[in-house]
């Protein structure tokens, strides 16, 4: 198609398309750049994959196993710095994921872009810088350099003009050259708001012309801090927060301090804030907003910077540019209810976008909007028009730099007041020193991940994302001032949040991932990989996103996490522990195994099946610093997990019990370190073993049955020990164990699960007694789970393994009634952060809607039971 013009035409076609941005179409239109960007969803990225990707091919060999190395790539880039966003990971850390699994000229998709980082990465491959190069091919000397392609998608304009202007190629010489001339033009005009009167020890300084004459000498503003003013309880007189609260030779807030007029002792959040009523001329009538007085001028006299207080020339100036009209647009959008943009509402008054503004810098900003009319200088206005020269910057006195609190609209009690134009010439330099793209290989939608109408099925090579999680961040909140000054707001109608203003719950979140991973799912490739990056410390989030991946059909082959103090990744040992970031890497499998599946599903060939492709998925022996890393998920109990969510996922009667299970696997695949293989693999791992140090232990907490197993596994593995040698290391060990676990005695977790030899000593069995023994606890743990079919009322402590080994049971018998019953009177928390409970439960909760019928065919099950 030749004709790449957006029009009103095509903005219909698409204008039903979940995500359509809220904003004119005269608006959208002037933002976006077609075909490469649309502030929109974008009609032609069908036609780029078409041209530039390749279909699938079942006969193609693509044999790739995670990613498993370690990543360590600062954020002291210049391209990473240019422009502020809430979340971004660097865009040298995401190349090492895209040569690892792809190709060059493969297309890339991330469905929540934010800045555009992977786009950058992927084109980058093709030009990498050279420390960067060398340090790779030390690493990796078969590593593919070419350029590859992306696919960007956001729900939030912003983002997406922001991605657009890092993955679109520019020409420094002219970019600098436009920008400087914009900046000329309003400092010329404007310059003489941000003048000041250069004092030295309490006197103003002067200088003569070449005709005698006295003039002051003028500096130039950096910064102007303005302060919050309080009203004594007390006395009700005003207490300027700068001068009474801060110690400003330590450069610290104090915890406590006198009123400077009655004497009494306060602090902050025992006073209120003095209050003004002033003419707002945007909104033509008064309004009421809390007072702040300029208390600080840090300003330049040619090189050298100087510190003075405010003085009444100072004020004058303020005066004169409150008594003026703004002969320039800015926006008046009203803020909307939210998390985020509830705060500057209660504690300043600020209701709508341009009251985070002084009205000198809202000035300057719109005299610079006004004459911008490229979209590439553009970039440089959106990266200080919200986190450099709003109220939001928060003055930090010594050299930590000024700065908003990051993830909030929090407007501090010590405003920054940046001159703009100082600002927008830092970041100049910013953008000029990033190596950018030099050609376009992207395509940019605005829209929704939930759905993609516009990318064909099976026809990406490989996924890299960074999403939103839970409530860590309300983009749509956080991205309204930078929307407003684009015209073009976010639709944040399915936004994969946890937000109480937008009625949105866990359920809700997990449900709208779930649509925006099955997405994913559908256009990926078979067989190919999609890498999830996940930052956030509650554990039911982590379930949540562990649900919603395997319900779209991915399996999850490998997890790490980002020790950010080290920047490095470390294999996960447990579902459920999430402490710091985690790289989640999850694979679609091939289109020979699901279809195999459909024929093979609820048979033991089919688990044999899935076993086999999965073992084919994993690290086989990754290393590091000469030590072989272990590979929990090679591990038989997370192999049986794998195996049972793969079947309970696509809604399949598991076929085999755990103990026929592990005898089975025993029997097919080759165990190392208790690791399990496929027959061809296990030459790499042993000559890798060979010339290792040593293997890797995993690391074990002790906080439930299953663990506490495990626990006891790894300590008899080296040799046979008595009771009483187990009991004081065990006594130690599971001393915090989760507060609603049931946890057996240590004699019954020994009975149910090892042999003891003639001397008392307790030792792992071999394959062909373990599945006997597996038997035995299972049985143990059934009846177990029948004790609790015959009461009511909340469970508060209970075995978690008999509840998993009910489930089982019902999903077999198709009892989904029993499963939801129980579940309910599970505590929430604890349902929603133990994987297997919830992958039964929600896979319940689809195929049975809960009933009080349930009730009476529990009872039923107890009996059979």
């Amino acid at each position: 198609m030749a004709d790449y013009e957006l029009t009103k035409e095509r903005l219909d076609a698409v204008r039903k398309v979940e995500g359509f941005p809220r904003g004119k179409d005269r608006d959208i239109i002037a933002l976006s750049d077609p075909p490469y960007y649309t502030a929109c969803p974008n009609p032609w990225i069908g036609e780029f994959i078409e041209k530039h990707g390749r279909p699938f091919d079942p006969e193609e060999k693509y044999d790739c196993e995670p990613f498993a190395a370690d990543v360590s790539e600062g954020k002291n880039d210049p391209i990473y710095n240019a422009h502020s966003y809430h979340t971004k990971v660097p865009h040298k850390a995401i190349m090492r994921y895209i040569l690892h699994y792809t190709k060059p000229g493969n297309i890339i998709f991330d469905g929540f872009c934010g800045t555009g980082m992977t786009g950058v990465a992927a084109q980058m491959c093709g030009n990498p810088d050279p420390e960067f190069r060398d340090a790779v091919e030390r690493e990796t000397p078969d590593v593919a350099w070419g350029t590859r392609r992306a696919i960007l998608c956001d729900l939030s304009p912003a983002a997406t003009f922001i991605a657009y202007n890092y993955n679109n190629p520019v020409d420094p010489a002219a970019f600098e050259q436009e920008a400087k001339a914009v900046l000329a033009e309003v400092e010329k005009e404007c310059g003489w708001m941000y003048e000041t009167d250069h004092v030295v020890d309490g006197r103003v300084q002067v200088k003569k012309d070449v005709n005698g004459i006295t003039t002051p000498v003028k500096g130039r503003i950096n910064y102007t801090v303005w302060s919050d003013v309080f009203v004594c309880p007390h006395c009700s007189k005003e207490i300027v927060f700068w001068e009474t609260a801060v110690d400003q030779a330590e450069g610290k807030v104090r915890d406590e301090f006198p009123c400077p007029h009655c004497g009494a002792m306060t602090k902050k959040d025992s006073l209120e804030r003095a209050c003004e009523y002033v003419h707002d001329d945007a909104l033509g009538e008064t309004v009421r907003r809390a007072r702040q007085v300029p208390v600080l001028i840090n300003y330049s006299v040619g090189k050298k910077r100087f510190e003075k207080v405010s003085d009444e020339g100072d004020l004058d100036l303020i005066r004169q540019i409150e008594g003026g009209r703004i002969p320039y647009w800015y926006p008046t959008d009203e803020l909307p209810e939210g998390y985020n943009t509830e705060q500057p509402k209660k504690s300043h008054g600020v209701t709508h976008v341009h009251q985070f503004y002084t009205k000198r810098n809202l000035w300057i900003l719109g005299a610079l909007k006004k004459r911008i009319d490229s979209r590439k200088i553009d970039i440089i206005f959106q990266s200080i028009c919200t986190t450099l020269t709003s109220k939001i910057v928060r003055y930090n006195q010594g050299n930590r730099g000024n700065g908003p609190v990051s993830g909030t609209l929090y407007i501090p009690s010590l405003v920054a007041e940046a001159s703009i134009f100082k600002v927008f010439e830092r970041k100049l330099k910013d953008f000029n020193s990033a190596s950018r793209p030099t050609t376009a290989n992207y395509m940019i939608t605005c829209e929704s991940g939930t759905s993609l109408p516009n990318v064909p099925s099976s026809s990406i090579d490989y996924i890299f994302t960074d999403p939103p999680f839970g409530g860590n961040l309300m983009y749509s909140e956080l991205n309204f001032l930078w929307e407003a000054w684009l015209r073009v707001f976010t639709n944040n109608q399915s936004e994969a949040i946890v937000n109480d203003v937008q009625r949105k719950g866990l359920p809700d979140y997990q449900a709208l991932m779930e649509q925006c991973f099955a997405e994913n799912y559908r256009i990926l490739k078979p067989g190919r990989w999609m890498t999830v990056e996940f930052h956030n410390s509650r554990n039911n989030v982590w379930m949540a996103i562990q649900q919603a991946l395997a319900r779209a059909g991915f399996v999850i082959a490998d997890v790490r996490t980002l020790d950010k103090k080290q920047g490095t990744f470390k294999q996960v040992t447990t579902t459920s522990a999430v402490k710091q970031d985690l790289i989640i890497s999850a694979y679609k499998p091939n289109g020979g195994l699901e279809e195999r599946f459909k024929l093979t599903a609820g048979t033991e060939e089919g688990v044999w099946d899935f076993v086999r492709q999965h073992l084919k998925h994993l690290p086989k022996a990754p290393e590091k610093d000469g030590v072989l890393q272990y590979v929990p998920e090679r591990q038989k109990h997370l192999l049986y997990d794998r195996m049972v969510a793969f079947h309970v996922q696509r809604g399949i009667i598991v076929p085999i019990s755990a103990p026929d299970f592990y005898f089975g696997l025993y029997q097919r695949f080759p165990e190392r370190d208790g690791m399990y293989f496929l027959p061809d693999q296990v030459p790499l791992y042993e000559q890798k073993r060979l010339a290792a140090g040593r293997v890797e232990q995993m690391s074990l907490f002790v906080h439930d049955e299953k663990s506490a197993i495990q626990w006891l596994r790894q300590h008899l593995d080296g040799a046979p020990k008595t009771y009483q040698e187990i009991q004081p290391a065990f006594m130690i060990e599971s001393r915090n164990t989760d507060k609603h676990e049931s946890l057996p005695e240590l004699g019954d977790l020994l009975e149910q699960n090892f042999l003891k030899d003639k001397d008392g000593r307790w030792y792992v069995p071999d394959p062909n007694k373990e599945s006997d023994l597996e038997k035995i606890r299972e049985k143990a743990l059934l009846k177990e789970f029948a004790a609790y079919l015959k009461t009511t009322g909340k469970l508060k402590t209970f075995r978690t393994e008999a509840v998993r080994a009910g489930f089982k049971k019902c999903w077999s018998e198709r009892d989904y009634a029993t499963i939801l019953w129980i579940g309910d009177r599970l505590p929430a928390s604890i349902l929603r952060e133990d994987d297997v409970l919830l992958m039964y439960y929600d896979n319940a909760r689809t195929r049975q809607g809960y009933t009080e019928h349930g009730k009476g065919s529990s009872r039923q099950v107890a009996l059979e039971l």
